[in-house]
C-alpha cells in the first residue's frame, strides 16, 4: 500500500512527503532529487494563471554589498596614516570613529547589506566593535601628544 504525495495549492505535490526516492528506491528522498524537483516547481509557480510571468526582484550587485566594509576600511587606513604621521591623539580617535561606524552599520543595516562586516551574531559584533572604539577613545584621551 503506497501513499500518494500530499497536494499543495495549484496541484503541486510536496516533495518532502514522498515516501520513496524515485532514483534509489530507498525510503527517504535524497537532497539532490528534492532540490531538483523543487526548482521545477518554483519555475512552474513563477507564472500566474494567465501565463504572464510574475515580476522577479533583482538582487543587488555583489560589489554594492561591500560598500559599508570599504568605507570602514578607508577610515581605518586614514587613522593608521594619521598615527604614522606622529599624531597619537588624532589617529586612534579616527580609528575609533571607524569602529563606531562599523558598529552602527552592523546594528542598523540588514544582514544582506553588510557583506564582510558580518562575522558573528549581530549583538556580538556590535558589542565588540563598540567596546574597542571606547577603549581607543580612552587611549587617545590619555596618550600624550608627542609632536609639537
Amino acid at each position: 500500500m503506497s501513499r500518494s504525495a500530499p497536494v499543495l495549492r495549484f496541484g503541486h505535490p510536496r516533495v518532502d512527503a514522498w515516501p520513496v526516492c524515485a532514483s534509489s528506491g530507498r525510503g527517504i528522498v535524497d537532497q539532490a532529487e528534492r532540490s531538483a524537483v523543487n526548482r521545477v516547481e518554483l519555475a512552474e509557480l513563477s507564472d500566474t494563471d494567465e501565463g504572464t510571468p510574475v515580476p522577479q526582484e533583482r538582487p543587488a550587485p555583489a560589489w554594492l554589498v561591500q560598500v559599508p566594509y570599504i568605507l570602514v576600511l578607508s577610515a581605518l587606513a586614514a587613522g593608521i596614516v594619521i598615527v604614522a604621521a606622529a599624531y597619537f591623539k588624532r589617529g586612534p580617535a579616527v580609528i575609533a570613529g571607524a569602529l563606531l561606524l562599523a558598529s552602527a552599520f552592523r546594528a542598523f543595516l540588514p544582514d544582506a547589506w553588510i557583506g564582510m562586516l558580518a562575522v558573528r551574531r549581530r549583538w556580538i559584533d556590535v558589542a565588540t566593535l563598540a567596546t574597542m572604539a571606547v577603549l581607543l577613545i580612552v587611549l587617545a584621551w590619555v596618550a600624550p601628544q608627542l609632536s609639537s
